[in-house]
């Protein structure tokens, strides 16, 4: 027996497939015309976001990269463009300059604050790796400088906090949120501690199974009250949001579980011109790493309620997202003009570089990577240069010359974690090779070899992470128009050890004796893939 259908609805099948169509097309047309989560389809973890004005101010962790502490600008919350950096090098020793066996994989500096008082704009961070918290402060953060001071202990996921009545602190901790009050001019704490807890075991709002304890604060005035966002991670479950509330800075606290959706946590609250407000946060999303989402937040009973129905929604209504390109990757002919930095925003070094063996104008139109020492791998070698790989797929290209690399040389492109993958000229005696490397068991496995005869020759890596496929093969061409695959196909892992996406990465190191050199020539990177030969 048919079911009854509506008469309202018993319109014939060409009727209701044109119906259809246009329904599709208007929804379509409506997700076109607005923004969609992930807002950045890259790893931008940690966020802390301002607004002064009409203008959106944003930081983020890039842990061992230099330069570090990202300043991304915004006039839409969806659209982002790298203005700068806080700092160029966090500190000088050996786990940052890749010495002596030292390195800051995972380290360097974690979650920043990011504030804006009374004319100055204020970025902090902390590091186990430089044992201190620091605090860069400048009055132009779109062009600098930033000045820095710093002090010991560093303390955990703090925020930065002015109050009302002028004092100013740092909120922070794991489990239990303490408190600790900064000197007027910020130059260091006004108690060494111990700090008093202002909320003892933040997590058990979440429930009693806990496996990550409450981290991630970030504090803020609302409407006369303190609001405090952090995030727990109970055993079995997902990285959940947990907000609290007080009257008065020092407690006591009231709280419960802010989002519990898709893992999507960790950030705070930011208001647009208009007065709609929303919680900026992120998701772990495989081997491309931390993306940024944005969440509407409607208040409640002085509560802020994030989400819709308690989900992050595909959809903003906020302008569309336009492309990553190349306002945070972005291809690099390394031509430069007078005036023009040497190196555009978008690149960081893997570690502190030593400025003695990199250039941009020893080969005018090329970026030249001279090696200095020696060093045991591709983890191991200074003056790597990255930038993030993105989502849903990427691509990075270059043209490599390598007619002055000497015996034991090894120059190229790379994907950067601790299972990296790369594709790179190893110079051996007379003979030159192109040779594919991956790391996925945690060694370095040679997986492909081709003999070079030519001084020049084109290296691709492609990465794939459509419904966290995390693959990326290999490729080389040696006229730059057929390309073929080399070894085989890494399988990507976002792991802890680096804390850190999967990067884009041009590298030249020796193994024998330092005074090599490698010239490349450009580095391009799209969005579609090379279709197999």
């Amino acid at each position: 027996m048919k079911p009854h259908v509506p008469a309202a609805f018993a319109i014939p099948t060409f009727r209701r497939l044109a119906w259809t169509s246009i329904l599709l097309l208007a929804v379509a047309r409506v997700a076109a015309d607005s923004a969609r989560n992930p807002i950045l389809w890259a790893d931008v973890p940690d966020l802390a976001m301002i607004r002064v004005g009409d203008a959106y101010f944003m930081s983020s962790t890039t842990m061992h990269l230099s330069p570090g502490l990202p300043i991304m600008k915004s006039l839409d919350l969806v659209n982002w463009r790298i203005v700068g950096y806080a700092y160029d090098t966090l500190t000088d020793n050996d786990a940052l300059t890749l010495q002596n066996g030292r390195n800051a994989y995972g380290a360097g500096s974690w979650a920043s604050s990011l504030r804006h008082h009374d004319g100055t704009y204020y970025a902090t961070t902390f590091s186990s790796t430089s044992g201190r918290t620091h605090i860069y402060r400048t009055q132009d953060i779109e062009h600098g400088p930033w000045t820095e001071n710093s002090f010991r202990p560093a303390l955990h996921d703090h925020s930065l906090f002015f109050d009302h009545d002028g004092r100013v602190y740092l909120v922070y901790g794991s489990g239990d949120v303490r408190l600790a009050e900064l000197h007027p001019n910020l130059s260091g704490l006004k108690s060494d501690g111990p700090h008093p807890s202002i909320i003892r075991n933040a997590s058990a709002v979440a429930g009693p199974n806990i496996g990550l304890p409450a981290e991630g604060s970030q504090l803020f005035r609302v409407n006369g009250k303190y609001y405090l966002f952090t995030i727990t991670w109970p055993r079995g479950g997902m990285r959940t949001g947990l907000v609290h509330r007080s009257d008065r800075i020092e407690g006591p606290y009231e709280g419960r579980v802010a989002l519990q959706h898709q893992g999507i946590a960790q950030g705070g609250l930011i208001d647009s011109p208009k007065g709609d407000w929303y919680a900026y946060l992120f998701r772990d999303f495989g081997a491309v790493g931390r993306i940024p989402y944005l969440v509407p937040v409607r208040w409640e009973d002085g509560w802020p309620v994030l989400g819709v129905e308690g989900r992050a929604p595909d959809t903003l209504d906020l302008p569309p997202n336009e492309s990553l390109l190349p306002s945070v990757v972005a291809s690099d002919e390394f031509h430069r003009e007078a005036g023009q930095p040497a190196l555009p925003l978008v690149w960081q070094w893997n570690h502190n570089p030593d400025s003695r063996f990199w250039s941009v104008t020893s080969r005018p139109g090329f970026l030249r990577l001279t090696t200095g020492r020696t060093d045991n791998g591709f983890l191991q070698a200074r003056n790597t240069l990255t930038q993030r790989t993105f989502g849903p797929e990427c691509a990075g290209e270059i043209a490599l010359d390598v007619t002055h690399l000497k015996d034991g040389d090894f120059a190229g492109l790379g994907l950067l974690q601790k299972g990296f993958g790369l594709v790179g000229v190893r110079s051996s005696g007379a003979h030159r090779s192109i040779v594919m490397v991956h790391a996925e068991s945690g060694a370095a496995v040679e997986a492909g070899q081709v003999p070079l005869t030519q001084d020049v020759v084109h290296l691709k890596a492609e990465c794939d992470f459509r419904d966290r496929a995390d693959t990326a093969r290999f490729l080389y061409s040696l006229d730059g128009q057929t390309w073929l695959p080399i070894g085989s196909k890494l399988r990507m892992k976002y792991t802890l050890p680096h804390f850190m996406g999967y990067r884009f990465a041009l590298f030249c190191y020796a193994t024998q004796a330092p005074g090599g050199f490698a010239e490349f020539d450009y580095f391009r990177v799209t969005q579609p893939m090379t279709p197999q030969k």
